[in-house]
């Protein structure tokens, strides 16, 4: 699946808006996906650290119009915890050097916030 087919639309209420100085962004996604494939997606799309996924099932309400009687569909929330704080990684290359990671993340989502 591509990260575009993964995250379907991020879902602005009071409460989650209360959880973004916490870094906690909340999406609506694609049933199948998985909380690795929501992870990889988030990270790819918004140039941001993942450090939890919490996904949760949504179950359908029913919905009534006159004597008919119906359900709305079925779909998947997730809660994405990004790093606040992201330092550039370091790990060991030859001859036991430490070497800095030269990927750059940013430290929230402007695109949720509509800055």
């Amino acid at each position: 699946m591509l990260a575009e087919e993964i995250i379907i639309a991020p879902i602005v209420t009071e409460k989650s808006n209360t959880g973004l100085q916490e870094g906690k962004y909340t999406f609506k996604v694609n049933k199948k996906a998985t909380k690795v494939d929501i992870a990889k997606a988030v990270e790819k799309l918004f140039n941001v650290k993942v450090l939890k996924v919490n996904t949760m099932n949504v179950n359908g309400k029913k919905k009534r119009v006159g004597y008919h009687q119906g359900k709305t569909s079925d779909w998947k929330k997730a809660i994405v915890t990004i790093d606040m704080d992201p330092k550039a990684e370091t790990y060991l290359g030859k001859g036991g050097k430490e070497v800095k990671g030269t990927k750059k993340f940013k430290d929230s989502i402007e695109e949720f916030t509509g800055v």
